[in-house]
């Protein structure tokens, strides 16, 4: 690792289940006026990297904001990602990783802990989010919800406007049956101070330097998690997408999110669902308009569900 140019980078991961929040608290962190240089690794689960698309618009797989946030996308590369980021002439104040919504984070935090690059990085912290209206261990049946907790040392409680006391109460209930003494913050759309989260020197990397390191992608098949991407360059009619949405969605999707093209609309559509829940915004095309689509759930029926959203698309285009 020579050709690092970097020591004692703070690192920051987030991580948290399909749909809690993550993009949301990464988006303000990179909108805050930190006066600082951050460097941000996203790796959407999914063919199409939808989530980078929100972010920024890019090239390749790197951009630098225009606030010297650099964004730069793993694509199964971290390691190779980091030394970019570590390489740079113009040094970084902090790297960020979002991970997926269905990764263990163990790899992750093993890549800084247990590899070289803890001799030029620290861990600061793991930042978990929860969705505390969906979530449930028993909705979601997952090791890998239960390790993202467990290795969280923050956790979020996020979107707390919409569970009720109880829902929180149960909620904080298994969490301290899943850690000993958690470090819980209520949260609303992923708002929390930043000094509360970041350089606060929270995880214990001595605890993560015996244990060996394993990438456990296959929890992703034993579990039953999988994403379908659907792509179209024809538009979709406002009125199908939207019964598709509210009469047949399959219940097996935890999570969507993409860019829609709807017949007669002159804008940019950003989708996002979760669980029950989706939200359209618009804004302007910046490039030709495209359907752009990403489901994330559990033994989806992928030809089904393609077909339900070819279904969906207009049988003439009005401009």
């Amino acid at each position: 690792m020579s050709e690092i140019n970097q020591q004692g980078l703070p690192v920051t991961i987030i991580t948290g289940f399909l749909g809690s929040g993550k993009t949301t608290l990464l988006n303000q962190i990179l909108q805050n006026d930190l006066d600082q240089k951050v460097a941000v690794l996203v790796n959407e689960f999914g063919d199409i990297n939808i989530d980078a698309q929100l972010l920024v618009s890019y090239e390749d797989d790197m951009v630098e904001l225009s606030n010297g946030c650099i964004c730069c996308t793993i694509n199964d590369g971290l390691v190779e990602a980091v030394k970019r980021i570590l390489a740079r002439k113009e040094k970084v104040d902090r790297l960020i990783i979002e991970t997926t919504g269905v990764a263990d984070p163990l790899p992750i935090i093993l890549t800084f802990v247990g590899s070289d690059f803890r001799y030029f990085t620290h861990l600061d912290a793991v930042i978990t989010l929860i969705d505390a209206e969906t979530f449930t261990p028993e909705h979601f049946d997952s090791k890998v919800a239960f390790k993202q907790i467990a290795y969280g040392d923050i956790l979020l409680l996020n979107k707390t406007d919409l569970a009720n006391n109880e829902q929180l109460t149960a909620l904080e209930s298994y969490i301290a049956s899943v850690k000993k003494n958690p470090r819980i913050i209520h949260t609303q759309y992923a708002q929390v101070p930043l000094p509360l989260i970041l350089d606060v020197g929270l995880t214990n990397t001595d605890s993560f330097v015996e244990q060996e390191y394993r990438q456990h992608s296959h929890h992703l098949k034993t579990e039953g998690f999988m994403s379908m991407s659907f792509q179209s360059d024809k538009p979709f009619d406002v009125y199908k997408f939207h019964k598709f949405l509210n009469e047949e969605l399959p219940l097996e999707v935890f999570r969507a999110k993409g860019i829609v093209w709807f017949a007669g609309s002159q804008l940019r559509h950003i989708f996002q669902l979760c669980g029950q829940r989706n939200d359209i915004k618009s804004e302007p095309w910046s490039n030709s308009p495209v359907n752009q689509l990403v489901f994330i759930g559990r033994h989806l029926d992928a030809d089904k569900l393609r077909q339900q959203l070819n279904n969906c698309l207009a049988t003439s285009v009005t401009l």
